[in-house]
């Protein structure tokens, strides 16, 4: 079978494939910072060299920020659009790491091996489990079991500025592949392998209360004076119920619950709150009380404060009443919250419990939808199945807290569903120092592209 003969050269190939993912994790490309411009222009032709080396048709397309990557691979079947970025984090603190983060070497000594460097796990390492598993493909067959187009982007780390033009400059081109694939998450503990079909959306805002035009003395207008940092604690501690609810009218209208097939995997999934709010040092769920922990953190909306500003901070002591107070709040919202609704409902419940001898404005730090995938496509089980059949262990489909907004415009600019599928580990340390990527999710990715490659050339798409 040809699909045995790839995995078995996937596995005698090892140690060249780590060689390449090692050059291209030698690229400075932090996206964010312009004096790394020339790294991101030198790791997007890297990656067009290499591509182009496995016969692919590949370019490097300017942008008004960094490259992006577009190939493509004649076959037969589905056409499957694969997703990966080039870029990566900042390294600071450049202190808190043990080796350089752009010379990359394979740490033998650490428990399981692993591949240490900035990028290793988001997303370089990540990437290449794609282009290594048609390497193989290629290398055997001289084929891909389907048609393949890769886009990969490098300002995904600076919010992405440059990809909704050029995914709606592309949009004939780009919109007649059946799927997309996107390999940016990771297994759900150790070792399952995991489809995220849900992903959070984001809606930031920053509100200011301004009462006294200036810092008062609090011997002088203590207690006749209204305190906008007294104002600001009273709304932010009504936020929440004692049951972890939300209190803002209308936050919990049009959210579906999770389909009933969903939710029997994730009750077999053998999560415990107790150790995940042990690892950093807590004991008991905070959200809505009648709510299991993973609906708490993948399909339930949220609402956090994550900062606040007020008064003297300094050293020793000042008796103030202040004349400004802020804070920030995030909401992490789910299917069926609309944000820009949202902002309105949070901003008139807010202004609502603002008194006469204060004022409140608002900042907005960005909003976006929620976005769940229909796992109804073909594409999911196809996927599943292979991911199960390499991992040993059933593949789950499952949520995630934080937002991937690329699933989002592949749903609303090309109209195609993505199958997210990844295999970080929950201690990779990305966007952190001493980022790693461990050697057997490097090598059993490959292993399972290789098979979802197969699987999906196999599905009937209507």
């Amino acid at each position: 079978m040809t699909l045995t003969a790839t995995l078995a050269h996937i596995d005698a190939d090892q140690s060249n494939s780590l060689a390449r993912l090692k050059a291209l994790l030698g690229f400075p490309s932090i996206s964010t910072d312009p004096a790394y411009a020339a790294d991101c222009l030198q790791t997007a032709d890297w990656l067009v060299e290499d591509l182009q080396s496995i016969g692919l048709a590949a370019k490097s397309h300017p942008t008004q920020g960094h490259p992006i990557v577009l190939a493509h691979h004649e076959g037969p079947g589905p056409h499957l659009l694969f997703y990966g970025h080039y870029d990566v984090q900042p390294v600071d603190p450049i202190d808190l790491w043990d080796h350089l983060p752009f010379e990359p070497f394979v740490d033998e000594t650490a428990v399981p091996p692993c591949i240490r460097g900035r990028g290793a796990s988001d997303d370089k390492g990540q990437l290449m489990t794609f282009i290594e598993a048609m390497r193989a493909w290629k290398t055997v067959s001289g084929s891909l079991p389907c048609k393949v187009t890769v886009l990969l982007e490098g300002e995904e780390e600076s919010g992405s500025p440059s990809l909704v033009p050029f995914l709606q400059a592309h949009k004939t081109e780009l919109g007649s592949c059946d799927v997309a694939m996107i390999c940016d998450t990771g297994l759900f503990g150790q070792d399952r392998p995991a489809i995220t079909t849900m992903l959070r959306g984001l809606l930031a805002e920053e509100i200011v209360i301004q009462g006294p035009c200036i810092d008062l003395h609090s011997g002088s207008y203590g207690g006749i004076a209204m305190n906008p940092a007294r104002v600001l604690t009273k709304i932010l501690g009504q936020l929440h119920d004692t049951e972890g609810r939300v209190q803002i009218p209308g936050f919990y209208d049009a959210i579906p619950e999770v389909p009933d097939n969903v939710a029997q995997q994730w009750d077999h999934l053998g999560f415990s709150d107790m150790e995940y709010l042990g690892a950093v040092k807590l004991s008991k769920p905070a959200g809505e009380a009648d709510r299991s922990g993973l609906e708490m953190i993948w399909s339930r909306p949220t609402a956090e404060i994550n900062g606040i500003s007020t008064g003297y901070t300094g050293e020793g002591f000042k008796t103030v009443l202040p004349a400004q107070a802020t804070a920030k709040v995030s909401f992490r919202l789910v299917a069926g919250q609309e944000p820009l609704r949202l902002r309105r409902l949070f901003r008139d419940w807010v202004r609502a419990q603002v008194p006469e001898d204060c004022s409140v404005t608002f900042i907005d730090h960005g909003a976006g939808p929620a976005s769940t995938m229909d796992h109804s496509h073909p594409a999911f089980e196809a996927t599943r199945q292979a991911l199960s059949e390499e991992w040993g262990k059933e593949a789950a489909f499952i949520g995630s807290g934080g937002s991937i907004p690329i699933a989002g415009y592949f749903q609303t600019i090309l109209g195609i569903e993505s199958v997210l599928a990844g295999f970080a580990r929950d201690n990779d340390a990305i966007h952190s120092p001493n980022e790693k990527y461990d050697v057997e999710c490097f090598h059993k990715g490959i292993r399972s592209w290789a098979r979802t490659l197969e699987a999906v050339g196999n599905m009937n798409v209507v």
